[in-house]
C-alpha cells in the first residue's frame, strides 16, 4: 500500500498547474498498455481477501469473552475507534488469548476462522467463531462530492458502488479517463476506464478490492473556468464572449 500512496503523491507533485492533468492524458499520449484493461482488473468470482501486515482483526467467540477481542457478540462496541482489535505485525503474526502467537498473514477470513475453531475446539465444544477485518478500505479521490476512504465489508465491491458512496460526480469530472490504481506486491497496476462509452456496463463497472485507489480527474478547462468566474464580473459581455471564443473555439 505504501508504494501505491507514494506513486499517487508523486503524480500530484509533478503534475502541472492545471488540476490533475497527469490523470487526464489524451489518448494520443497514453501508454498503450494502460489503454487496454489489465487482466488483473477482471472479475474474479473466487476472490477472497487475504490478511495483510497492519490489518486490524477482531475475534469473536460466542459465550467466551475472555477469548474474544472486540467481540461482535458482546454488549460493547467492537469497532476500530475503541481499539479492540489485534494488529498484524511485521512478521505477519497476531497474539491470540490462550493461544499466543499465530501467523495470520496471507490467510483468508474463512481460513483464519477454521483454524481458530480447531484450536479453541481443544477445550470448547463446537466453538462459534467470527473474524472481521476492520480496515478493508477503498479510496476515491478527485471530482466526486465526498472524496475519502470508505470501509468495505463485502468481498465483491464495484466501481459504481464506491462512486455512489462518494455522492456521485462533480460537474467537472472527466468521465473518459477514470483511473483505478491497484498494488500487487511492489508493482502498481492502472486501469483507465471510459464511463462515457455507452453499452459497455460490465466492462466499466469493474470489481474493486480493498486497497484500491479510484481517481476521478477533472476536465482540462476547470482551472480556466475558475479564473473566468473572477474575470467576467469586471468585463463586458462582449469581452467575456471573446475570452470563451479564444479558449474553446466557440
Amino acid at each position: 500500500m505504501k508504494y501505491l500512496i507514494t506513486l499517487f503523491i508523486a503524480a500530484v507533485l509533478f503534475s502541472s498547474c492545471k488540476t490533475q492533468n497527469l490523470l487526464d492524458q489524451p489518448h494520443s499520449v497514453m501508454n498503450e498498455d494502460i489503454k487496454l484493461l489489465d487482466s488483473i482488473f477482471g472479475y474474479d468470482a473466487n476472490y477472497d481477501y487475504e490478511i495483510r501486515q497492519d490489518d486490524k482483526i477482531t475475534i469473536s467467540v460466542w459465550g467466551q469473552d475472555e477469548l474474544s477481542v472486540g467481540s461482535s457478540y458482546g454488549i460493547y462496541n467492537s469497532n476500530e475507534v475503541y481499539g479492540k482489535w489485534l494488529m498484524v505485525d511485521a512478521a505477519g503474526n497476531i497474539e491470540i488469548p490462550k493461544i499466543g502467537t499465530f501467523h495470520a498473514k496471507s490467510l483468508t477470513t474463512i481460513q483464519l476462522k477454521d483454524s481458530l475453531k480447531t484450536l479453541f475446539g481443544e477445550w470448547i465444544l463446537n466453538p462459534v467463531v467470527d473474524v472481521k477485518i476492520l480496515n478493508k478500505e477503498i479510496t476515491i479521490l478527485g471530482e466526486v462530492r465526498d472524496p475519502g476512504v470508505y470501509a468495505v465489508d463485502k468481498h465483491y465491491n464495484s466501481l459504481f458502488e464506491i462512486i455512489a458512496k462518494s455522492g456521485g460526480f462533480e460537474k467537472y469530472a472527466n468521465l473518459k479517463y477514470v483511473k483505478v490504481f491497484r498494488q500487487e506486491g511492489e508493482d502498481v497496476r492502472i486501469a483507465t476506464i471510459n464511463l462515457r462509452e455507452y453499452g459497455n456496463y460490465f466492462a466499466q463497472n469493474i470489481q474493486l478490492k480493498p486497497g484500491d485507489i479510484v481517481a476521478i480527474p477533472s476536465v482540462r478547462y476547470k482551472e480556466f473556468d475558475r479564473r473566468v468566474s473572477v474575470i467576467i464580473p469586471f468585463t463586458s459581455s462582449i469581452t467575456a464572449a471573446a475570452i470563451f471564443k479564444s479558449a474553446f473555439g466557440f
